[in-house]
C-alpha cells in the first residue's frame, strides 16, 4: 500500500550504478527504502541532494510489512535548511549526528514522540547562530527516548557510566568524577535554548563528548563509535 509520511534521513549508499538505499526515520518508525533510476543521467522527480544527512523529507512509499526495504515513488523536502549546509560546523555536526542515530535507532515501531524530538532539534540548529554544544545537549536529551536518561544527583560524587546512575561510592572503573561530573551534571537539564550558557573550552567539549558516546556504547548493544568524531573535533579546534 502507498503510506505518505514525514522522514528524517539517517544514511543513503548507493546500489549498482543507477539506485540509491536509504534509511529513515518516519513518523512510523525506522524504514529502508530503495530508490530507483535516481543516477540516471535524465532528470526525474527525486535528486541525491534530497538524501542528505538528516535532510526532513515528506515521502510516499510502496510499504509492505513483509519486506525490509520498501520502495519511494514520490519524495519532497517537507523543511528545508537554510543555513546548515553554508556553516561547516553545522554541517560536521549534522553528519556525526547521523551517524550516532543510524547505530542507535534499531526499533521498527511507531515512536511519536523521537520523531518531534529529531524534527524540532534540527529545526532549532537552523535557525540559530550560537550553537557550539548542541551536539551535547542533543546526546544527552536523546537518551531519554533510548531509555538510560541519568536521573539527577547533584550531591554526589561519582556518576557510574555501566549502571548509569550518580553515586559516593565507586563500582567499577567506568565512572566520571571532578571537573568532567560538573559538566555532565549541568549537561543534565539542559535545553536548546541556553545550551550556550555551558561555558566549555575546546578540551571540556571533547572530553565531555567522549564520555557520551562511551555512555551510548555501553547502553545500546551493537553502538560502536561514529568515523565521523575526529571530523567533528577537527572542526572545532
Amino acid at each position: 500500500m502507498l503510506i505518505t509520511s514525514k522522514a528524517i534521513v539517517l544514511n543513503a549508499i548507493k546500489y549498482g550504478d543507477y539506485d540509491l538505499i536509504v534509511k529513515c526515520y518516519t513518523e512510523q518508525g525506522l524504514r529502508s527504502y530503495m530508490v530507483k533510476r535516481i543516477f540516471k543521467a535524465t532528470k526525474g522527480k527525486l535528486a541525491p541532494a534530497f538524501f542528505q544527512p538528516l535532510t526532513q523529507l515528506e515521502i510516499t512509499a510502496n510499504y509492505n510489512s513483509n519486506r525490509t526495504l520498501h520502495f519511494i515513488k514520490e519524495a519532497k523536502i517537507s523543511t528545508p535548511y537554510t543555513t546548515i549546509h553554508n556553516n561547516v560546523i553545522k554541517q560536521t555536526m549534522m553528519v556525526f549526528l547521523s551517524e550516532v542515530l543510524s547505530h542507535a535507532l534499531k526499533e521498527e515501531e511507531e515512536n511519536q514522540s523521537l520523531f518531534s524530538y529529531l524534527e524540532t532539534a534540527f529545526q532549532w540548529l537552523d535557525n540559530h547562530s550560537e550553537t557550539p554544544n548542541f551536539h551535547l545537549v542533543f546526546l544527552m536529551n536523546l537518551t531519554k527516548y533510548l531509555g538510560f536518561y541519568p536521573e539527577k544527583g547533584n550531591q554526589f560524587l561519582y556518576f557510574d557510566l555501566n549502571e548509569g546512575k550518580f553515586t559516593n561510592h565507586i563500582i567499577s572503573n567506568l565512572y566520571i568524577s571532578g571537573k568532567n561530573l560538573d559538566y555532565f551534571k549541568a549537561l543534565l537539564g539542559t535545553n536548546f535554548d541556553i545550551e550556550n550558557e555551558l561555558k566549555l573550552n575546546k578540551t571540556n567539549r571533547h572530553e565531555l563528548l567522549e564520555i557520551l558516546i562511551q555512555y551510548f556504547e555501553l547502553h545500546l548493544p551493537g553502538f560502536r563509535k561514529p568515523r565521523s568524531l575526529e571530523v567533528l573535533k577537527a572542526v572545532f579546534n
